[in-house]
């Protein structure tokens, strides 16, 4: 009688191993989960800002070219050269 109450209690203890193992991965799948959708994430940002990096740093290459200068005068500061007269729609 002692070898089958022995038998029981193995059984059950493995069978709680058991169910403490598939828990435990049905846990760690959904963080694995989470943490690839965070790097898809990361990625993105990564590559836009190094896209934006990009972008500055030829702006800085090109700072002392005259056209870039000129353009910035036009567009941002709203400057223009002497005797030009500048319309603006109004459909807009």
């Amino acid at each position: 009688m002692k070898s089958r109450k022995t038998g029981i209690l193995t059984k059950l203890i493995v069978m709680i191993i058991m169910i403490y193992t598939v828990v435990t991965l049905v846990g760690l799948n959904s963080k694995i989960a989470a943490a690839e959708a965070q790097k898809a994430r990361l990625e993105q940002e990564v590559s836009n800002i190094e896209a934006r990096n990009a972008e500055l740093e030829h702006s800085i290459k090109n700072s002392n070219d005259p056209e870039t200068i000129q353009k910035i005068a036009r567009e941002k500061l709203g400057l223009v050269k002497p005797g030009e007269i500048i319309f603006y729609g109004t459909n807009n």
